[in-house]
């Protein structure tokens, strides 16, 4: 994640924020192009996300795409998209996936775009940053909360790097978790068929790059196709030509 939901004041000081509703947050404007998610009424700011950080979420949303567009799932793949897990609590996921047509719902809405009570999404992921405390367990009690199928937490940190995957399994109360480590391919509950490798997550190639390679295997195809078509073209040309 970019920054901790926890909160960053300890009781024993004088807290002198304002306390906002879920419906204030949706609608607040910020002055300082800080994001921030809410906890229980509070203002958390967000930081900015390192570069490593934000390839790794561009590489998700990358192979998300291209599996639900395989698969012809109607669902999306979002960033910055605010997950309501409580009363005036609502964290802000790195990516998410949910419905089309709950996204459309969202879209309706004014305001921030936030998934509210109920609207859950089928799966979040969180980049561990420096607030370790925040993803591993403030977050997983919030979206186990809100009954969220799979939580994925991406940690890259040097000598802690590991994916753990968080979800309910049958006959459990809460959340189950596996641990996949580098070398290791990652297995998701809610999208079994997905196939990631952990190596690939933590250290993830350039999504242009990728691009570029796709650009260039359909570029390919399309000029064996036509190199076909001109030899049927010929083959059929030549069979006209016997026949008289």
């Amino acid at each position: 994640m970019s920054q901790s939901i926890a909160p960053v004041l300890e009781e024993k000081q004088t807290d002198t924020s304002p306390t906002l509703t879920f419906e204030e947050y949706r609608v607040y404007q910020s002055n300082d192009d800080v994001q921030y998610e809410l906890y229980k009424g509070k203002l958390i700011p967000m930081a900015t996300a390192s570069a490593l950080h934000t390839s790794i979420c561009e590489y998700l949303v990358y192979k998300l795409q291209r599996y639900l567009a395989e698969h012809n799932l109607d669902l999306v793949v979002k960033t910055s998209v605010g997950v309501r897990t409580e009363d005036a609590t609502s964290c802000i996921p790195d990516v998410l996936v949910c419905t089309q047509s709950l996204w459309e719902q969202i879209l309706a809405k004014p305001g921030s775009g936030i998934l509210d009570l109920g609207e859950t999404p089928l799966l979040v992921v969180e980049v561990v940053s420096e607030d370790r405390r925040a993803d591993y367990i403030i977050k997983r009690a919030q979206y186990e909360l809100a009954n969220v199928p799979e939580y994925c937490i991406v940690d890259p940190k040097f000598g802690k790097q590991k994916i753990r995957i968080l979800a309910f399994i049958e006959g459990e109360d809460g959340y189950t978790h596996t641990d996949f480590f580098p070398g290791e391919e990652i297995v998701s509950v809610v999208f079994p068929d997905l196939v990631l490798l952990v190596d690939e997550i933590l250290n993830p190639p350039l999504v242009e790059e990728l691009v570029k390679a796709e650009q260039a295997q359909l570029q390919e195809f399309q000029q064996q196709v036509a190199i076909e078509r001109q030899r049927t073209q010929q083959l059929e040309q030549e069979a006209v030509i016997e026949r008289q």
